[in-house]
């Protein structure tokens, strides 16, 4: 880690800046103080094979790719990884700086200028060896700066043609977003360009996450180009053995206490959400459950975080995304000094104004737990002010106030309050991962020796908040504002409980009980279980994530294969429906024709790591012959197998799993009805009465439901 300028961090306030919209999460061409909020290169696998294939080219080894196309989407870190190839060949051909400091003038035009879409150098004359060398850098392949009134996929084919047949010592990298790839392929297909069409066709290919998917480094019927998808590999797991998963050394340097205000130095003191999730997630096995958090979130929505997702993602857990009049402090400990003050005059005033009200909740929802999973049941505020209307309760109270609060806290909820790069992440990982989702079955630690079961933490808050903090409170496991926050709930749930109260309206006393007591226990339950990774579906995501990441010898596959296998066929065999096609519904039972055929087998599918990234999907092989199929193993469908062998109905599939196997039964279908060899042991059941068309020796014999024929 060659850190740089660590003394002037001062964290959270720093912290902001890494958000995707500010600077640190932008990287531009050798701008300093753009890009890498970590002050130092986050290793990748690309990078390992980045610094090799600086060292090849310039040493002249053959069969090198010369052609190198980076493929993905913005933030994915194709800047950084191009920045740091050429800083590796400016050493590896001891050109001291020369080749750097000639590309970082040209990537830096006078004021005014744009810069043009190809920076070319002449690399070899920079080198202590002279030799031909040429250097055609493309930073964004979208641009078209310097070439006005062409397209940007008419510029790219035009410079991998001319790379193509140009000689050996021109070298060229260029980054470029799928779109562009698409258009570009386009382009020469439209164009009847033959050459160009075929070595886009064959990176299209080689950056797909198919089963079928050939090598991308280099590919194979074009050595001289290398292509590599920058958008497959989680940033969460290790490039290589003793090296740390990108996320986690950003997570590491994010949390380093040299760069925090220390106990007695913050001016919120121990008010101060972001310090105190600081202090959590300095420790280990607090920040592995993060990490593990977002890893199972990967693997549930079929996304993936990207370095700019990740920058913003803790830029917001550790400092906030202060919004409004209230945001504006110079850095998130003043912000939650601000909302201490605000609390605190607002207890000494008859008629506190709203950010007054509101300022305990938006403290204790600012620690990264509360951060993370941020959903709160908005649609209930309403129904709170309305209940404190019918029951006459006194604003003048402590824990009416309180009660005004949680009213506009939830009612502030149904503004956006998300950062807008990472909103749609956070919503999602909030609906798949909730704790508050999670199995009362489920034990979660709450010290270093106990543990207890989050359906006891339910039973005791449905009683009494009271009884319910005092269970917790043992443990000390929540944060001082927690618990301040707790108890003020727990005297409005006291005061809800008096019999003067309940006798107006007890419905509206019992429903504000309800939102209350189930506020407080999601509070405590994403308090306590985001530090140990107990989230919804836990068990099943750590099952899943062995399949995907460690299961070499493909024993859980292999499981997983044998229940798919039975959901595809049935007792008799697999079904073919013969009086529909796919996407038609049946008909009547009695007006079916349905042809049986032998089992089809499903398999595990290996598929080739040489040269391209691990899939971060699984596949299954369907089938035999021409109708073999691969599916791919989505989490549904392993969590939809899991839940089949604890007793779940078939009927009962989600959506997503019946359209995967109506799918993967309609491409197996059409191959098998023109099959002569499986349709020698096939057979055609008609209707319901027991009916069915076999062959015999000397042609089709129908059997009727007694066995007649």
């Amino acid at each position: 880690m060659d850190a740089t300028g660590t003394d002037e961090v001062q964290f959270p306030r720093d912290l902001v800046d890494w958000a995707g919209h500010h600077s640190g999460g932008v990287k531009r061409l050798f701008d300093s103080h753009s890009g890498r909020p970590g002050k130092s290169l986050l290793r990748t696998n690309l990078i390992s094979m980045l610094e090799a294939w600086a060292g090849h080219i310039a040493s002249g080894k053959s069969e090198t790719p010369r052609i190198l196309l980076l493929v993905g989407g913005p933030g994915n870190g194709k800047t950084e990884a191009i920045e740091h190839t050429i800083k590796c060949m400016d050493r590896d051909l001891a050109a001291e700086g020369k080749l750097l400091d000639k590309l970082s003038e040209a990537f830096h035009p006078p004021a005014g200028q744009a810069v043009p879409r190809t920076i070319q150098a002449d690399a070899g004359s920079l080198a202590a060896v002279t030799r031909p060398l040429e250097l055609f850098v493309v930073q964004d392949a979208s641009v078209t700066a310097g070439k006005e009134g062409r397209s940007a996929p008419e510029l790219l084919v035009e410079e991998i043609s001319l790379m193509l047949e140009g000689p050996e010592s021109h070298i060229y990298l260029c980054c470029v977003n799928r779109g562009i790839l698409d258009d570009a392929l386009i382009y020469a297909v439209e164009n009847k360009l033959k050459l160009p069409r075929n070595l886009l066709e064959a990176i299209a290919r080689s950056v797909s996450l198919s089963s079928s998917a050939p090598s991308c480094w280099p590919l194979e019927s074009f050595p001289t180009v290398a292509s590599w998808p920058m958008d497959v590999e989680s940033l969460l797991i290790s490039p290589e053995v003793e090296t740390p998963s990108p996320a986690s050394a950003l997570l590491k340097y994010a949390t380093a206490s040299e760069h925090w205000p220390g106990k007695e130095e913050c001016p919120a003191g121990a008010a101060c959400p972001f310090c105190h999730s600081q202090s959590l997630l300095t420790r280990q096995t607090h920040q592995e459950a993060l990490l593990r958090i977002l890893r199972w979130y990967e693997l549930a929505s079929g996304k993936r975080w990207s370095f700019r997702d990740l920058f913003s993602l803790l830029a917001y857990l550790l400092a906030g995304n202060q919004t409004g009049a209230q945001g504006q402090q110079d850095s998130p400990c003043k912000w939650a000094m601000h909302l201490v003050e605000q609390d605190g005059s607002g207890q000494l005033i008859k008629s506190p104004r709203v950010d007054q009200l509101t300022a305990i909740f938006h403290l204790a929802t600012s620690g990264y737990q509360h951060a993370l999973f941020h959903g709160w049941d908005s649609s209930v505020a309403n129904l709170i002010r309305q209940d404190i209307k019918d029951l006459g309760l006194d604003k003048s109270l402590a824990q009416t106030r309180t009660l005004r609060g949680l009213q506009h806290f939830l009612t502030s909820r149904k503004n956006n309050y998300l950062p807008a790069t990472i909103a749609s992440l956070l919503d999602n990982l909030c609906n798949l991962l909730d704790p508050a989702l999670a199995s009362p079955d489920t034990e979660v630690a709450v010290s270093s020796r106990n543990q207890i079961k989050l359906g006891e933490l339910d039973i005791r808050f449905s009683r009494s908040l009271a009884g319910g903090i005092d269970f917790v409170r043992k443990y000390q496991i929540l944060s001082k504002i927690e618990i301040d926050l707790l108890k003020r709930l727990a005297d409005a749930d006291t005061l809800l409980s008096a019999p003067p109260v309940r006798r107006k309206r007890p419905t509206a006393a019992n429903r504000l009980q309800r939102i209350l007591r189930d506020f407080a226990c999601r509070l405590v339950r994403r308090s306590i279980c985001s530090r140990s990774a107990v989230v919804a579906d836990s068990e099943t995501l750590a099952s899943f994530q062995q399949v995907v990441e460690e299961d070499d010898k493909g024993q859980s596959l292999y499981e997983v294969a044998k229940q798919v296998k039975e959901l595809l066929n049935t007792r008799q065999g697999f079904e073919v429906s013969l009086t529909t096609t796919f996407g038609q519904p049946l008909p009547p039972s009695q007006r079916q024709a349905t042809l049986i055929v032998q089992p089809r087998p499903v398999k595990m599918l290996p598929l080739s790591t040489q040269g391209r990234p691990r899939s971060p999907i699984c596949f299954l092989h369907v089938g035999t012959g021409s109708s073999q199929q691969p599916i791919p193993l989505t989490y549904d469908l392993f969590k939809a197998v899991k839940e089949l062998e604890k007793g779940l109905s078939p009927a009962s599939l989600p959506r997503t799993v019946v359209a995967l196997l109506d799918t993967t039964r309609a491409r197996l279908s059409g191959p098998i009805v023109r099959d002569q060899e499986i349709l020698m042991d096939a057979a055609i059941r008609l209707g319901t009465g027991g009916t069915e068309i076999g062959q015999s020796w000397d042609g089709f014999v129908a059997t009727l439901g007694e066995g007649q024929q």
